[in-house]
């Protein structure tokens, strides 16, 4: 991020989130990405006896009450480690405002208390095998059986889930509902009727414990209901926000070391007797680099600040959708000039600039997809386009044929 227009405090916790990551050990990260890991809890649990779990969650559950201006700090840092540990981090975080935001007390001493201890892990589990884009479409069910919720169905792609001490649900609760009035929201802690069935072999992000979960009549308390039996279609929009700002805000650590790796590769590496940073094919490369990691560092922090700042609904979810889009997309051009800055030996395992390769690919199709942002993107442009601010100059009129009527046909 921008060091210079951080406040102290910020700095502060830039150096906090520094000095957890160079104690990641440097063997875990190479233990994960070959997948010979066990589930990295201790990770957690560090992170949570530093107090840097949930930092915008209020003091008195065990955050430190900050902003998101603080978060996107803090994870940018925290990406230096992979992507991998960012995204157990980041759980963290979008677990955490499901239960802070529509929670009720009992809930939060439960759940978010010894989650931001790092007591307990948790996991988001929302894709299905028949829906990952289609949300509402999904079919993992919960009745209700006196005092108790019975669970039953599947969900897929869930990272964290081979560790994860309880699970955030989706399920629906009324089958004849249409599909976005039917969902209830479910915090379900891991029984022997919870089945990790498949923890999958990724082409990168490896290690992070990503799962296919079985609820096989699971017994889930009635207390364990987020908000309102059928309205979980309210949590799942707030949801967007932490989703699409932590994967944003991962993206930009991962970038930045990406370029220094491959700078620093130019200064020494010569070619026909020049070094090869003076080859204007590969400066022009890390140029390309530079504007797309400033553009993204700029567009996810103001972002924040939109956020923190109590920007109306439909504009945050544009703007949240615009930096997980422009983020992902940018890191992944980032690590592949970089590649093709450094040549052959960045193909191997010599550098970390191919796992680092893989690991970017999963961050545009993770917590909704590229594509899908682009869908919310522009439904919400629409709908702000009908809604024009009285005053405005309208530039239509700055034309010298502009009341031609004649030719301004339509249909």
């Amino acid at each position: 991020m921008f060091d210079f227009i951080m406040s102290e405090e910020q700095k502060g916790l830039q150096d906090e989130v520094r000095d957890l990551v160079s104690w990641v050990p440097r063997q875990l990260i190479l233990d994960m990405d070959a997948m010979i890991a066990p589930f990295p809890r201790f990770f957690l649990e560090e992170a949570g006896r530093r107090k840097l779990l949930g930092l915008r969650f209020p003091e008195q559950y065990g955050g430190r009450g900050l902003k998101w201006e603080d978060e996107i700090i803090a994870i940018s840092e925290m990406s230096l480690v992979g992507v991998p540990l960012t995204c157990l981090y980041s759980l963290v975080s979008i677990v955490g405002e499901c239960i802070v935001q529509f929670g009720n007390e009992d809930q939060k001493e439960r759940f978010l208390v010894p989650t931001l201890k790092g007591k307990k892990v948790c996991a988001e589990a929302l894709t299905e095998p028949r829906g990952g884009s289609d949300f509402f479409g999904a079919t993992c069910t919960a009745r209700r059986e006196g005092d108790h919720y019975v669970l039953h169905g599947q969900k897929r792609f869930i990272v964290g889930a081979e560790g994860a001490d309880y699970f955030m649900v989706y399920a629906r609760t009324d089958p004849d509902a249409p599909p976005r009035d039917g969902l209830s929201c479910f915090l379900v802690e891991r029984d022997g009727s919870v089945e990790v069935k498949t923890v999958y072999g990724l082409m990168g992000a490896r290690g992070s414990g990503t799962g296919r979960v079985l609820f096989r009549d699971t017994r889930v308390p009635a207390e364990n209901l987020v908000g309102e039996e059928n309205g979980a279609s309210h949590i799942f929009y707030r949801m967007m926000v932490p989703e699409r700002m932590t994967s944003a805000a991962g993206c930009v650590g991962a970038a930045r070391e990406a370029i220094d790796l491959a700078a620093r590769y130019t200064t020494r590496r010569k070619a026909f007797g020049v070094t090869i940073k003076n080859f204007q094919a590969v400066n022009f490369m890390i140029a390309e680099s530079l504007v797309k990691l400033d553009a993204m560092a700029s567009l996810i922090w103001m972002t924040a600040r939109a956020i923190d700042a109590g920007i109306p609904h439909g504009r945050m979810r544009r703007m949240v959708s615009e930096a997980k889009k422009f983020a992902t997309e940018a890191v992944w051009d980032i690590c592949y000039n970089a590649m093709q800055a450094m040549g052959g030996i960045a193909y191997t395992n010599v550098y970390p600039i191919e796992r680092m390769l893989r690991d970017s690919r999963l961050l545009s199709i993770w917590t909704g997809t590229n594509q899908i942002m682009n869908l919310i993107i522009q439904h919400e442009f629409y709908k702000e386009l009908e809604e024009q601010v009285k005053g405005k100059r309208d530039v239509e009129l700055d034309a010298p044929e502009a009341f031609n009527e004649e030719e301004k046909i339509y249909e």
